[in-house]
């Protein structure tokens, strides 16, 4: 039997299917989980976020409009959960993304080599936790709206629409504000790559 589509389950959980949404929990869990910790940066907030953002899901499931698709809606709950929660945090204090890169040296490497998030290369530990650091360094000095373009694009993998409904804002604007955050991170990232090389070679 093939697998039901997310907006079947959610169809099917608003008409009273009990397994439906204990599925849907099961599918988008973890990667929103994921998500929203690169934003909150504490295991405690990104549990919280996730546990109330399934709880709208399951309290709005017959509001949702079929012609729409799941994920993007969840995820919108999700990142603005997740702002509320930061706006609740000190306006002094930045709050960090971790960007998870692992296993690559920069070497010959493009923007997007980096953002793939292409999990640990075996014998590379040394060389992919400095990428790491060099690359969480970067992110997280880029401000916060930059960051959440380059999550959702490059981690994430949402198309220039579903990060206008997640975002709020037009399609034009989240192409122009992926584009300058491309741009920002590179200055950003090489800034720190020059940074470490001067420091290996004192």
């Amino acid at each position: 039997m093939t697998d039901r589509t997310d907006e079947q389950l959610l169809a099917d959980h608003a008409a009273g299917d009990a397994d439906a949404f204990r599925r849907l929990v099961e599918r988008y869990n973890r990667e929103l989980y994921t998500f929203v910790f690169r934003f909150t940066r504490s295991t405690a907030a990104a549990e919280d976020v996730v546990q109330e953002s399934f709880l709208q899901i399951h309290l709005s499931a017959d509001r949702f409009d079929p012609s729409r698709r799941f994920k993007p809606w969840l995820f919108t709950i999700g990142a603005n959960k997740a702002r509320d929660w930061l706006r609740g945090r000190s306006r002094q204090r930045e709050v960090p993304l971790d960007a998870k890169i692992s296993g690559a040296d920069e070497t010959g490497q493009t923007f997007l080599d980096l953002l793939s998030d292409p999990g640990d290369a075996p014998g590379e530990a040394m060389e992919a936790d400095e990428t790491r650091q060099a690359v969480q360094r970067a992110v997280d000095r880029l401000p916060p709206a930059l960051r959440e373009a380059l999550v959702l694009a490059y981690f994430h993998r949402f198309a220039y629409k579903e990060m206008a409904d997640i975002l709020g804002i037009p399609v034009g604007t989240v192409k122009s504000r992926l584009h300058a955050a491309v741009g920002a991170f590179g200055k950003v990232f090489r800034e720190e790559s020059r940074n470490r090389e001067n420091l290996s070679g004192e």
